[in-house]
């Protein structure tokens, strides 16, 4: 029996939810009394993985050019049972949220989406959860013998626990596909809104594309992500890639900065997993100051500059 954590990456470099979830894995493998397997698919260097608890790795060699789920799901499954994983720990990612459920089933296992702390108890085994697009929390019992858990992104955190194992390399066989994939086209130069943590958001308050240079400015300052509300995107003022909500990318940053964005409650059920919210709106009444961390009442052209300016005396002091 052990456990397999699914560290993500991608370019060839793991993400930051890859050194959370084998933090996590690792702590539930202690539980458990049992070993931790780490799988990487067109991973990185291994030793990264080993700061944070990985013991063996399991490298898969299989040529994978592009993300498919069918195909990643497929190579977990068999990791899953050649090492006799009781249960897998997957990120809660976009990408994590389409391959669990396909492991899960493939296993015939039972799945918990994202859980934001490690077991309260492994007989029975119960996890806590996010529910309600964040509003609350339920505790989860997995009843099956093997198990499917989604950690959500920055609510365990990656701790360094230094350990050291063996990398094999693992030959999967991949299933025929149905969809092929003609071109990928990503940003490029930027931080993007997965991996950030900080984000810059601003909507329809910064009345058109033509206005957007301070946004980026800030962003650049404090090393964010830039965003968008999803009306901002309809428009064709930002590019669908940064529509963030409930409808868009799901955010789960460290700090979430909102401008002129009244705060619609598609939007915030996206963005309520980030654990401090700043909004910048000059309507005292916007829905987005109930949800808010903290709030300023001004006008964006007004405010912002400011901000950038303190931010950089700030850096420079």
């Amino acid at each position: 029996m052990s456990v397999l954590v699914f560290a993500d990456s991608t370019e060839g470099k793991f993400k930051k939810t890859a050194f959370e979830v084998v933090s996590y894995g690792k702590k539930v493998a202690e539980q458990l009394g049992t070993s931790l397997v780490t799988l990487t698919i067109n991973g990185g260097d291994a030793s990264e993985l080993n700061t944070y608890g990985a013991e063996n790795v399991v490298e898969v060699k299989n040529e994978l050019s592009t993300f498919n789920a069918k195909s990643y799901a497929s190579i977990i499954k068999q990791v899953a049972e050649a090492k006799e994983a009781s249960v897998v720990v997957i990120d809660s990612s976009v990408d994590g949220l389409t391959v669990a459920p396909l492991v899960a089933v493939s296993l015939e296992a039972g799945y918990a989406s994202n859980v934001v702390a490690l077991p309260s108890d492994t007989a029975p085994f119960v996890v806590k959860r996010k529910a309600f697009s964040n509003k609350g929390f339920n505790n989860t019992e997995i009843s099956s013998d093997k198990k499917v858990i989604g950690v959500a992104k920055n609510s365990y955190g990656a701790h360094e626990n230094q350990a050291s194992g063996a990398v094999e390399g693992f030959e999967a066989v991949l299933p025929e596909l149905n969809v092929k994939s003609e071109a990928i086209n990503k940003a490029s130069g930027k931080v993007t809104i997965a991996d950030a943590d900080v984000v810059v958001s601003a909507g329809r308050g910064l009345k058109g594309p033509e206005n957007w240079g301070m946004v980026e400015e800030l962003a650049e300052v404090l090393g964010a992500a830039t965003a968008c509300s999803k009306p901002v995107s309809d428009l064709g003022w930002r590019p669908h890639s940064e529509h963030v909500g409930q409808t868009g990318k799901p955010v789960a940053s460290n700090l979430y900065i909102a401008i002129g964005i009244s705060g619609a409650i598609q939007h915030l059920a996206g963005v309520n997993a980030s654990k401090v919210k700043v909004v910048v709106n000059n309507d005292p009444e916007a829905p987005f100051f109930k949800a808010a961390d903290y709030g300023i009442v001004g006008d964006a052209f007004e405010v912002i500059p400011q901000l950038i300016e303190k931010l950089k005396a700030f850096k420079q002091a």
